[in-house]
């Protein structure tokens, strides 16, 4: 046997297979459609990703693609299953954009027990207009609220992550909230750690055709 390898060399392993955001691991790019219909920070761009992160609810875990293009922009990506599947892209907003798209007073209301909100985005700012619009809709109605879950910075995909028991490593425990539109084209998605960091996130929906090619790292 090793002297037909030494004649024949060995045979080389099958390129890696890329065909679906599920197979994404880090260090893989795509490139995105460039439909108008798409923000800028997505529109024709090429983005690689950085890394592979995974949230853990009772009865499911999901990966979160965080991926960056030439811009250095951050951007978030997930799937999202129901009775079709879909893209979801996200943008992290800090406190001050927040104050600038909604009003604070309506927005607290999200937190409160058995709270029925309806959130109204604010009249959008020419500046605003051009960074936020594509990712954002006029009103909201909250959908989930106070949904338990761990956030790990490591990608579990096909294993179980750590038990309660190993608390050294078992995750940041947060609770989330979600708020979509009437279409359910846009969300809101908020989680809240229990050392008080809140994040924002600003998520659009998105056809799997949106990503329009795939290269792998190897």
């Amino acid at each position: 046997m090793g002297l037909f390898d030494g004649i024949f060399g060995k045979k080389e392993a099958p390129a890696r297979q890329l065909d679906h955001p599920n197979k994404l691991v880090k260090g893989d790019m795509i490139s995105i459609d460039d439909s108008f219909a798409l923000p800028s920070q997505l529109r024709g761009k090429q983005l690689q990703v950085e890394s592979v992160s995974t949230y853990e609810y009772q009865r499911s875990q999901e990966p979160e693609w965080l991926l960056k293009g030439h811009d250095n922009e951050t951007i978030f990506m997930s799937i999202d299953e129901d009775d079709e599947t879909y893209l979801a892209f996200s943008i992290k907003l800090n406190r001050g954009q927040v104050e600038q798209l909604f009003a604070l007073e309506q927005f607290g209301e999200i937190f409160e027990e058995n709270a029925q909100v309806q959130l109204d985005r604010l009249p959008l700012s020419p500046e605003l207009d051009t960074e936020f619009s594509a990712w954002t809709t006029d009103q909201y109605h909250l959908q989930t609220s106070g949904q338990f879950g761990y956030f790990h910075r490591q990608d579990y995909r096909g294993q179980r992550p750590p038990q309660e028991e190993d608390s050294q490593h078992r995750g940041e425990a947060f609770e989330s909230y979600q708020l979509l539109d009437a279409e359910e084209d846009f969300a809101i998605d908020i989680e809240v750690y229990e050392n008080g960091e809140t994040d924002v996130m600003l998520t659009i929906y998105r056809p799997l055709s949106d990503i329009r090619e795939y290269w792998p790292v190897k």
